[in-house]
């Protein structure tokens, strides 16, 4: 449903996934940025979206790579993005894991 971005932004983002990893103290070779950034294309295919929500799904599916997460809460994440109608459903997804509530 989505055109391919342009090179330059594709490439921007995978350079940002390689900048992050070194901020958690990893290094993240170029192929596995790559990976990462076809993951979260192939993940929001059904929808239209802006660049920022792939470069935000992108950047969850790394910290679960780079926290070396269960995969069954991979999964979970993947399942629930391929089920959000929009751009703006992922994005409260993606908040919605951050957010800690207080009692």
């Amino acid at each position: 449903m989505n055109p391919s971005l342009p090179e330059d932004l594709q490439q921007s983002i995978q350079q940002s996934l390689q900048d992050i990893a070194l901020q958690m103290g990893k290094s993240l070779d170029q192929s596995v940025a790559e990976r990462l950034y076809q993951d979260a294309h192939d993940l929001l295919n059904h929808i239209l979206y802006e660049p920022l929500t792939l470069a935000r799904v992108a950047g969850t599916l790394l910290v679960y790579e780079v926290q070396d997460t269960e995969a069954k809460e991979m999964e979970w994440f993947k399942s629930q993005v391929q089920q959000c109608s929009d751009d703006e459903a992922v994005e409260e997804l993606i908040e919605s894991m951050h957010r800690t509530d207080v009692l």
